[in-house]
């Protein structure tokens, strides 16, 4: 069994698909399908099913899937043990984020780090919750920003800073006559004006649903959309209101948009870093993660 055909076998786990695999590892497909086979006769027993022009991983196949990547961690884990031996001069770095969070929060510390380190290469990609943490797991991301909490049992987490969130009005929105001398409102307007949220399978969304199932009712939004930047050019163009963290649409600061605090309930969510358990924290990983934990301290 050779490393190389756990990457292709990987890569066809991944796409479920001979052709698009063979295609992501630049190689022929019938030299793809190959190593496979010989793949799955020193194993002793198919790990994909073919149906029609279907691939599925028999159970064999996903047992092999979840080792597979306990050993590209430790070999992970290996490099970065040994580039912690050259110290900061090179390597890589890669950051999951909230959509909500690149910009106000982690573009001062890529700065930063940027020009302390700046052959070190720093990729800090906007991704949800789920997809960051499975990032991790196929180490694919060296460390995140999520919603907490998380109950993921190989996560360690670092809390860095609590979110208000706030509804976001259209400021020229025929209602706005009812918001005048208003403060704050109760988080019930989102059931009696349109709405224009994030998609359920969405943290930041659930978190909101959360919020509302005691107070009687759902959010039924007019337009789900999945960018945080789509959402406000909604609201601005008085589709409907929305809820969003106070500090993002203070960055947008779009003068098409009012906004009100939630005065009933409290809807704060908190943020943290996260990182997988036991995994070795190269240089890179633990000077950015200080330079971060020092620019939410200074904010």
């Amino acid at each position: 069994m050779e490393l190389r055909q756990l990457e292709y076998f990987l890569a066809v786990c991944q796409e479920l698909h001979f052709t698009r695999a063979a295609e992501q590892l630049g190689i022929a497909q019938p030299s793809l399908s190959q190593q496979i086979r010989l793949l799955e006769h020193e194993i002793g027993t198919p790990l994909f099913d073919r149906i029609g022009k279907k691939t599925m991983l028999t159970e064999a196949g996903r047992t092999l899937q979840h080792h597979c990547y306990n050993v590209f961690h430790e070999l992970a884990e290996a490099r970065a043990s040994i580039s912690e031996l050259q110290g900061l001069g090179r390597g890589t770095l890669k950051i999951g984020a909230l959509l909500s969070v690149v910009n106000y929060l982690l573009s001062g510390a890529a700065i930063a780090f940027n020009q302390r380190y700046p052959k070190i290469e720093l990729s800090v990609l906007g991704l949800r919750t789920g997809d960051i943490i499975q990032g991790i797991m196929k180490n694919e991301l060296d460390m995140g920003i999520v919603y907490l909490p998380t109950t993921h049992q190989e996560l360690v987490t670092v809390p860095l800073q609590q979110e208000e969130l706030v509804f976001a009005v259209p400021a020229a929105f025929t209602f706005m006559e009812e918001m005048t001398g208003t403060d704050s409102v109760c988080l019930d307007w989102l059931e009696r004006f349109p709405s224009v949220l994030l998609p359920e399978s969405y943290h930041l969304r659930q978190f909101i649903d959360s919020k509302c199932r005691p107070l009687g009712f759902t959010p039924k939004p007019v337009i789900e959309m999945t960018t945080l930047e789509s959402i406000v050019q909604m609201v601005a163009k008085g589709v409907g209101v929305t809820i969003l963290p106070k500090t993002y649409l203070a960055q947008v600061s779009d003068a098409n948009i009012t906004v009100f605090p939630i005065n009933q309930p409290s809807m704060v969510t908190e943020i943290g870093i996260v990182y997988r358990k036991n995994k070795h924290l190269c240089a890179a990983t633990r000077v950015f993660m200080e330079q971060l934990l020092s620019t939410v301290a200074h904010q």
